[in-house]
């Protein structure tokens, strides 16, 4: 336990792998995959690879953790000793969990807790949860984080494409006729988080050549003059996912970055993306 007794908390969505939990601590409220013989918690008892295998015939639905479920955890906490706890989430936009978690965190007795909308999704969120733990092995307090954390919003961005969008389509999270004529004219739509925390299109490429290439050119243009962190993400794709790191770790122009890691989405986000998924999450001025 930190000096400052507080506690990392975020939701499966941010994306953050289990060694790197381990590392700083960070705890986990999982989303919950609902197939109709069960529910299943993301990243616990469901990976995306079971996902993927059971695409196209089967489209499973998600929810956030119960308001039960987060006041658990608090408990957990504060029985542990904790006294604070910064709860990082994904997008408003996208998700319910910021707002069951403030929900939650205005019963609670116990903990004094700062629920973060990150305006983002994905590891495009995790970022920040890592960053903040960083800061408190560092010596910065609770309430330094709690103004410093929204001042970086602005400094994360996730970019990514996919084979398809009908899963974003069928997920609501696109219209249906810019999903059908996406398909029908073989693009690769390119997705990234407006400053409202909603997925816009920043680009529709024909072929993974070109979308790799516009893909390095988005980041590239994010981190120009900024020291990085980076991130490679893949659902289903990891020959292409290795070949975006590579190419990352060789531009001319990024010449002040630090690749984190590469990995698989969670299942909960493979479920709204498919396969087919290459992504790069971004952290400026780490």
């Amino acid at each position: 336990m930190n000096e400052q007794k507080t506690a990392i908390l975020v939701d499966s969505g941010c994306d953050i792998p289990k060694v790197i939990r381990e590392q700083y601590d960070i705890r986990i409220l999982p989303l919950r995959v609902i197939y109709p013989e069960k529910d299943y918690r993301d990243g616990v008892d469901i990976d995306p690879m079971m996902v993927y295998k059971r695409f196209p015939e089967e489209f499973p639905s998600t929810s956030t953790p119960s308001i039960a479920e987060v006041t658990d955890e608090f408990e957990k906490l504060a029985d542990e000793g904790f006294r604070k706890v910064i709860a990082v989430t994904i997008s408003s936009g996208l998700s319910g969990t910021f707002n069951t978690i403030r929900l939650a965190a205005s019963e609670e007795e116990r903990l004094e807790v700062f629920p973060f909308d990150t305006k983002n999704i994905s590891i495009g969120s995790g970022l920040f949860a890592i960053w903040a733990a960083r800061k408190l092995q560092e010596g910065m307090t609770f309430e330094e984080l709690k103004e410093a954390l929204p001042l970086k919003i602005a400094d994360s961005k996730v970019f990514f494409y996919m084979d398809t969008l009908k899963y974003l389509q069928r997920g609501g999270r696109i219209g249906k006729v810019a999903g059908a004529v996406g398909d029908l004219l073989r693009l690769k739509p390119m997705i990234s988080c407006d400053e409202n925390g909603t997925y816009y299109t920043v680009a529709k490429i024909r072929g993974t050549k070109f979308a790799k290439l516009r893909l390095m050119e988005e980041v590239v243009k994010f981190c120009l003059g900024h020291r990085s962190w980076i991130v490679v993400e893949e659902g289903d794709a990891h020959a292409e996912a290795m070949e975006m790191e590579n190419m990352l770790q060789s531009h001319e122009l990024l010449l002040n970055k630090e690749i984190l890691f590469e990995q698989q989405i969670t299942a909960t986000m493979a479920i709204n993306t498919g396969p087919g998924l290459v992504g790069v999450g971004v952290l400026r001025n780490p």
